[in-house]
This record gives C-alpha cells, structure tokens and sequence, in this order.
C-alpha cells in the first residue's frame, strides 16, 4: 500500500444551526485517506461519522450547518467552497457513496436499470445502448442473480440485499477514486452482510480505488478495514491500523466500544456498557457451564408454556385473471415448545418464515393448519371476544419503535391506552402512577411521561417499546429484531433490561434477530428457519459449538470474527 494522500481532513469543524443558536457538532478532526486502502470509521450514532462524510460529498444541509473551520482536500484540491456545479461533477464521477437504507435512497418509480444508466449517461459520453450495456456489465459485476431480470424490475421487487448491490453498482459505475459506505450492511442478514463485505473488498481490490467505511459494528470493521478511526462526541479518539486499535485499544472509550458486544466465547451475566467502562464499574461476573446447565434442568421440567404442532401457512397468489392460483408454504410443518421463563432464540436469513412464524403466534396472520396451545388451550379457532384476552398475555416488541409509537400522543399517554383497553389500573391516576413506575424500571424519567417520541433517541425510543408491551404484564414476548438497529452500546443496555425483566417478571421471549452473537448471548434454545421449515433445534451453546446441518454452519461462519 503506497501512501499517497488521496483525501485530507485538516482540523474540520461543523456547526448546526437551532433556533438561532450555533451548535458545534464536530471538533477540529482532522485524518487523511490513502490510495488504495480501506479505512474504517466507528463510533455510536451522533459521534459524527456520517455528518464528516456528508461534509465531503458537499452534501450537508446549507440553511441550517455549516463548515465553521479547516480544509478538506481531494487531490490537492479544496472541496470547501466549491460551487455546487463542480461539486457535481466530483459526485459520483470521483468520489461516490454508498446510504444505509437502499429502500429510501433508491427512486421507487425508476427500475433499477434506468436509475443506474442516469449516473452513466450524466458522467459519461457513453450512448443509451452502450449505458445498458455498461449497467448489465455492473450487475453482474456486483453479483446479482439475472441481471436483466434486475435490470427491468423496480426496487420494491427485489430484497434488501439486492437493492444493495443496485446501490454498489451505481455507486461503482463511474469507476470512482473515493468510494464512502455509510452502514452498507446495517439491518441485512448475517449471509448477504458477509457477501456484501466480501464484494467490497474484491471489487476495492480490483479498481485500487480507496474506501471509507463506516460502521458501529466493530467486528464488520476489523474484517474488512485496513486502518481504523474511533469517533466519540465529535471528536476523533483513537486513530491506528485496524491490529492495535482492536488488539490494544489505548483509548478508554475504544475499549468499551469493543467490550459491549456480546462474546461468542463467555455468557456474562451483565454485558458491559459504555458508561460501566468510562466509570470503571464493569460487572465481570460470567454464567459457568454448571449454572446454566441447572437452570436448563430447571425450565424443562415444567410443563410447555407454547406448544406449536406441524404449523403451515401458504399464501396464494395468480398472475393472470384465467391463471390457476399458485401456493407458497412460507412456513412449513413447523413443531416447537416454548417453556415459561425462558428464551428461545429464532434465526434465519430473510424470507426463511420467522416473521409469519411470529405473527401466526400473535393471531395476527392466522395459520392456514396445525396447532398453536397456550397454556393448555388451542388458540388457533378463537371467539374474537377469547382473542382480546389473550392479547395481554402474547405481546411483541417491534423492531422499529419510532413507527410503532403515534407521533401525536405523549408517550406516557401510549403505554396507558392499552392498559385501559384490558382494564388494568383502577383510575387515571393510578394507571399514571402504575406508567410512571414502569418509565423508572426501563431507565427513563417521570418527565419522560410527557414527552414525545420525536424528542427521544433510538435507544430511549425503544425503552418506551418495552414499557408499552410489559405494562400489559405479558406472559410471552416476542421480540422481533428489537434491537438490529441499535448502537451497540445502547443494544448492550436493552439487552440487559431484557433480562433483568425477564428474572423480575418471570417472562418468556421468543427472540427474533439476524445478529447471530446477540442470539447466542440471549437464548436458552435456538430454532433455525430455512424457507420456512425448521433446520435446526436444540440448546443454543451446543448448535453454536457444533451445528448439525450446514445451512447452520453457514449461519455461524458468516458472523464477522475480526474481534
């Protein structure tokens, strides 16, 4: 690797603007990106790894911040201050980036083909015929099954993965200097993440070109990046190639990051957050193989709090008016128990059925056969009036706790509605009281209690999730990708509350996620879905130790093991 600057940041400072009021968000960072190298950049969400990105590309939003001091150079040349049009032509053409969320970054009223012969033919001399060309070359570059089905088809007709390396191939398409990938692989299966890191890398090794890539999940980065850069409050921490930084992190906040993500090794009993590290109050405690041995002992014993019997679910559909309707098993004979207090632990890349599964459970998509007893009672042919009561009981946790929550309703308001509905509480005042209690028990505030959800982070937005769905004192909860989106810090905290909850109340999650390190860390019992049948089944440490099928095994080596 030559070191050539091809990129420098010299003492940057940005500046939102609220209400008049200039508010400093990065601090006089300051690195540069060299030729042919992958840097990583990590760091919690508002540590301003995105926002330094933007700044670059030109992209910051102009009426409200502002570039208050430094330099950025591409090439000896200062991008601060260039006019829109240069920064154009340097967009895309020299410098490209890859957003998060392909879903909202793509035009869903373009096909996929289209959207990347607009980048060839804006850049480029290249005709229309040739730019098709070009572009079925991309996709194929990029790896996606039948370009030209690709090619024509809209992005809501592909999956995440897909839409993806869509997003590589225009991103790739004018053969850039610079390529920026903000979280490319936040919210994808462990598999797809893993063939999308992969991609990078040989498609970075192929056209030399230098990538900035920033993640919070720091195993990602220490499998793919070549130097790493730690970001905290606005502030560059910790600088270094990727073996000290990860081997002997020097600065505190750098050892914290990587000491809250769950360990495939040990089960602690409390994971280690950010401000236990900063305070030196780390609970180093870790579950023997003898304590968790009995407590299985223990749950098994019991009688099945769930018991799913050769479950299905087929969805019909016709593609024609005179067409005969075609039948997709999304699940598929599906067996199981669930025992009350513990966690079972559901995983499978997209599409496998675990979300049917789910909701088949809730009674919110009812199974087309089979059987689902809870508590003793087959729950599958409910009155309507039987369905409400149970509602109480099986509760979910969504993934998403911002579009789960009203925008207009305070969220103390939320968590009572629900408690109204099934009678719980005596009086406003006491249900107040009772949401109030609960806000404390989730590590939020009585003056939350007013609060919108607009006015809370991702982290603290997720906490109201969890005092919704236990102030109905659930029996089962179902916790579907709740904490995917997460910083991994702010996942460690919720996945202690999690259990913390769950020893107080003596709950029983079904616990969905694609993080296969947090499963591990969460489960009793581990069910692995494969296009809708059951792969594999059994105590979670010993399919994680030896996994019986390979589909299984695949899961498991695609975990990033950088750490």
């Amino acid at each position: 690797m030559t070191l050539n600057p091809i990129l420098s940041l010299e003492n940057v400072s940005i500046s939102f603007t609220s209400q008049k009021q200039e508010n400093e968000v990065i601090h006089g960072i300051s690195y540069q990106l060299f030729s042919n190298e992958i840097l990583g950049i990590v760091g919690e969400s508002g540590s301003g790894k995105s926002i330094s990105s933007l700044a670059i590309m030109g992209l910051l939003p102009k009426r409200v911040s502002k570039i208050t001091n430094g330099r950025i150079t591409f090439l000896d040349k200062e991008l601060i201050g260039l006019s829109d049009k240069a920064l154009q032509h340097i967009r895309g053409h020299d410098i490209a980036m890859i957003f998060q969320e392909p879903m909202s970054s793509l035009n869903p009223t373009m096909t996929c083909g289209k959207q990347v012969e607009e980048i060839l033919l804006q850049h480029t001399n290249l005709t229309q015929q040739e730019a098709k060309e070009e572009t079925l070359s991309l996709f194929s570059k990029v790896k996606l099954p039948k370009p030209n089905r690709v090619y024509t088809a809209y992005p809501h007709e592909i999956s995440g993965g897909q839409k993806q390396r869509v997003m590589i191939a225009m991103a790739i398409a004018c053969k850039p200097k610079i390529l920026i990938a903000d979280e490319p692989t936040t919210a994808l299966d462990v598999t797809v993440q893993k063939d999308i890191i992969q991609l990078l890398k040989s498609l970075q090794e192929d056209t030399k070109m230098s990538v900035i890539f920033i993640s919070h999940d720091l195993s990602l980065v220490s499998e793919i990046a070549d130097r790493v850069l730690v970001m905290y409050k606005g502030n560059i921490v910790e600088q270094g190639d990727k073996t000290s930084i990860f081997k002997s992190p020097k600065h505190k906040y750098t050892k914290a990051l990587i000491a809250s993500k769950p360990s495939l090794r040990v089960r602690f009993k409390r994971l280690p957050t950010i401000k236990d590290v900063l305070n030196n109050t780390v609970n180093k405690a870790i579950i023997s193989k003898e304590e968790r041995e009995k407590k299985q002992a223990s749950l098994y014993s019991k009688q099945p709090l769930l018991e799913v019997f050769n479950l299905e679910k087929t969805y019909f559909s016709k593609s024609g008016w005179f067409s005969k309707k075609e039948g997709f098993k999304a699940v598929n004979n599906v067996s199981f128990k669930v025992y009350e207090g513990e966690t079972l632990g559901l995983v499978g890349e997209s599409g496998c059925g675990k979300s049917t599964l789910s909701n088949a459970i809730l009674l919110l998509d009812k199974a087309t056969s089979g059987s689902i007893t809870y508590n003793g009672q087959d729950i599958t042919n409910l009155t309507p009036k039987e369905e409400r009561k149970l509602r109480k009981d099986i509760q979910i946790i969504f993934q998403d706790p911002f579009a789960s929550l009203n925008p207009r309703i305070p969220v103390g308001k939320a968590i009572m509605e629900p408690m109204e509905v099934h009678n719980i509480g005596t009086s406003y005042k006491d249900r107040k009281q009772r949401v109030i209690e609960l806000l404390d028990r989730v590590g939020l505030t009585k003056s939350d209690f007013n609060k919108y959800p607009h006015e809370f982070s991702g982290g603290q937005r997720q906490r109201v999730g969890i005092a919704r769905t236990i102030a109905l004192q659930p029996k089962l909860i179902i916790c579907d990708e709740s904490v995917s989106a997460l910083d991994i810090s702010v996942q460690a905290q919720v996945l202690n509350l999690l259990n913390e909850l769950k020893e107080n109340y003596n709950f029983t999650y079904i616990f969905i996620s694609h993080d296969l390190s947090v499963v591990k860390y969460m489960s009793n019992q581990l069910l692995v879905m494969n296009q809708g049948k059951i792969e594999d089944i059994g105590d979670a440490d010993a399919i994680y130790n030896s996994p019986k099928t390979d589909y299984t095994k695949k899961l498991i080596d695609a975990i990033p093991k950088g750490l």
